[in-house]
C-alpha cells in the first residue's frame, strides 16, 4: 500500500458494485480492494466507532428516545477530528492482518 496509487475499499453492496459506480472508479484509475462479503476487521464503523460508543452507552438508561438521541448525538459531537483519522489509518493495519489470516476474524 506504500506506491503512489489511490487505493478504494469499500463494501460490496449493490449499490458499490454497480455498472456505474464500477466505472467511475476505472475512470478515476483507483484500484479497488477487494472485500470479503462481510468482515467486520475491515470496517471501521465496526473495529473502531461502535465498540466505544457502546463503552460510553454502558451503564446509562434513558426515559425517552429523545433522550438516548441526545446521548448519542453528544457522544458524536465530542469525537476529535483525530478519532475518525486514527480509525481510518488502523485500517492498513488490520487489511494487512485479514490477509495473513486468509480472512479469518481477527478478534475473536
Amino acid at each position: 500500500m506504500q506506491k503512489k496509487k489511490i487505493f478504494f475499499h469499500q463494501v460490496n453492496a449493490p449499490a458499490h458494485k454497480s455498472v456505474l459506480a464500477m466505472g467511475k472508479l476505472r475512470d478515476l484509475h483507483y484500484e479497488l480492494l477487494e472485500h470479503p462479503p462481510y468482515s467486520p476487521d475491515l470496517a471501521p464503523s465496526d473495529f473502531c466507532l461502535f465498540p466505544k460508543l457502546k463503552l460510553f452507552l454502558t451503564g446509562q438508561r434513558f426515559s425517552s428516545n429523545q433522550e438516548a438521541i441526545a446521548a448519542v448525538e453528544g457522544y458524536f459531537a465530542d469525537l476529535t477530528k483525530n478519532h475518525y483519522r486514527d480509525g481510518i489509518m488502523a485500517l492498513e493495519h488490520r487489511w494487512n492482518k485479514c490477509i495473513i489470516l486468509k480472512g479469518d476474524y481477527d478478534e475473536k
